[in-house]
């Protein structure tokens, strides 16, 4: 048994043998026991779950028991946290957990670091950061690591999703920022941390960028004297992302004011709250943009300028006799805005996407790689070019134009703060959720459209109604919106890539339905 379990036990017996509480109605107290966790779950899917509860302060998971131990900052946080929870379960990871007062009042944190942490600790961290909605350079890295120790090296890469090394002086300064950072966000929502320890002993940089930089030599934009920032509380996204509205600029982390965490000490509890969600406390930006290519107020070069900021990704292995221009947008739209595709001709199989913001491409990258499409293992990466040329076009197998322009589309869905904020990135799933279909779509509806387009129809349905005829002519809905299911998220894959964007009559209007498509987390269609 690890130190972390040897912990918890003695919560456990301490509370016993004091006779204290009856561990099956245990009294009320900030620390939640959750069971019924998958055996995969990790801390930050627990903190990601109970987030809108309150400040948790620590967390302790015992996965061969697939439980864990939750404290929270405040006892009316944990109050809430089981209340909330008592008729409906919490979903950690896509499972239904469940929660309980624990008959401890706080997590033991004796015994120090656990032992499976103690054999592979390094001074070299991996962060990868999941739902990457904006862009993660050298100077957003060093601002939220720099508060646990001296940082001497970042390497960023962007292979399979948003990655980096980060090389901090000492193990020591690793250990907190591992501890503290953990299972957070960077900004409020997304930019979700996952850290382990890195098996290099040093990494070797050879440029200062947005990708790469070496904090020990001295060069644009690095700290004289590696003098420690105060702590980096990023808070809210940039709002003035390329593809987000119509606000032009360069996202550039100067922009912002750093105040420090609520305990006035790099790791104390993450900032909670509703307004903060996991996030760096609740900073905003302190200064427009001005323009690509400078940090106000700071006036520098910024490591991440608009011309830098890369757009376009390469897509492998493509099936070329059932892929297009419009099928690969129906699919890469759910990630970002799309601006122009364009198929190789040397190359049958491969193409290029241009998207609106660098941001995009990190989240179709992150979710579409090594995806199953028509049979055939996509493989999606950052391309080296900066543009989309169209040259010349030519027809592709199915007889459409190898390049298209989709500046302005309709379907584009990341246009404005509202729309962007309505998309959920999901990975390919069997589950799709699809809207505005016409008020009478039927499950026979959607057979009729599967067997038209030739993909998989649906082996389970269900219809999101208006509670009653009443409350449709008061919210005047006049679309659908529900839930499919296929055998397996391939099925539901091919599906997106021709049925999205699927045009359907309307009998009582000029206008057309446009069926929507996009990938659900329901776990099944009930």
């Amino acid at each position: 048994m690890d130190d972390v379990e040897h912990n918890v036990s003695d919560n456990y017996r301490t509370a016993a043998s004091n006779n204290v509480e009856d561990p099956k109605k245990p009294a009320p107290s900030p620390v939640v026991h959750i069971r019924g966790l998958a055996s995969s779950a990790d801390e930050s899917q627990v903190m990601e779950a109970l987030q809108e509860f309150g400040t948790v302060r620590h967390v302790v998971m015992m996965p061969h028991r697939r439980q864990a131990l939750v404290e929270f900052e405040r006892l009316e946080d944990a109050r809430a946290c089981v209340a909330g929870t008592a008729g409906d379960p919490v979903y950690v990871g896509g499972q239904p957990a469940y929660c309980n007062f624990s008959t401890s009042q706080r997590i033991s944190r004796k015994g120090g670091t656990p032992a499976d942490d103690v054999a592979r600790t390094n001074h070299i961290l991996l962060l990868t950061v999941n739902n990457a909605l904006y862009p993660i350079t050298t100077e957003v890295i060093h601002t939220i690591c720099s508060p646990y120790g001296v940082v001497q090296r970042i390497v960023i890469f962007k292979k399979n999703g948003v990655q980096a090394l980060v090389e901090f002086d000492s193990i020591p300064s690793a250990q907190q920022a591992k501890s503290s950072l953990n299972g957070a966000d960077i900004y409020s929502g997304c930019c979700t941390l996952k850290i382990e320890y890195a098996k290099p002993a040093r990494l070797n940089v050879y440029r200062n960028d947005s990708e790469t930089w070496d904090y020990t030599l001295e060069g644009p934009c690095v700290p004289n004297g590696q003098q420690k920032k105060q702590p980096a509380l990023l808070g809210d996204h940039p709002s003035t992302m390329r593809g987000y509205g119509n606000q032009q600029g360069t996202y550039c982390p100067q922009n912002y004011s750093f105040n420090n965490y609520t305990s006035g000490s790099p790791g104390s509890p993450y900032n909670h709250t509703a307004e903060a969600r996991l996030g760096f406390g609740n900073a905003r930006p302190t200064t427009p943009m001005s323009g690509p290519g400078t940090c106000a107020p700071h006036n520098n070069p910024c490591p991440m300028g608009g011309s830098a900021a890369n757009r376009v990704m390469m897509v492998y292995n493509m099936n070329p006799s059932v892929m297009n221009c419009s099928r690969l947008f129906n699919l890469v739209c759910l990630y970002g805005n799309v601006e122009k595709i364009k198929f190789l001709k040397s190359k049958p199989g491969v193409g290029m996407i241009q998207m609106a913001d660098a941001a995009s491409v990190d989240r179709a990258v992150a979710n579409l790689n090594t995806a199953q499409l028509f049979g055939q293992k996509l493989s999606l990466s950052v391309s080296k070019q900066q543009e989309i040329v169209a040259g010349q076009a030519f027809e592709l197998e199915d007889g459409s134009d190898s390049f298209r322009d989709f500046v302005g589309s309709r379907h584009n869905r990341f246009s404005t703060h509202e729309q962007a904020s309505k998309n959920r990135i999901l990975p390919p799933s069997a589950i799709l959720h699809f809207y505005s279909a016409p008020p009478e779509f039927s499950e026979q509806a959607f057979i009729q459209i599967c067997e038209e387009t030739g993909v998989k129809k649906p082996n389970a349905f269900k219809l999101f109604s208006s509670k009653n005829l009443a409350n449709t002519l008061l919210t005047g809905e006049r679309t659908s919106s529900g839930l499919a299911e296929w055998d397996n998220k391939n099925d539901a894959t091919e599906v997106v890539a021709v049925v999205n964007h699927h045009q359907l009559k309307n009998p009582n209007g000029f206008f057309a339905y446009t069926l929507k498509l996009c990938f659900s987390s329901a776990q099944q269609v009930a």
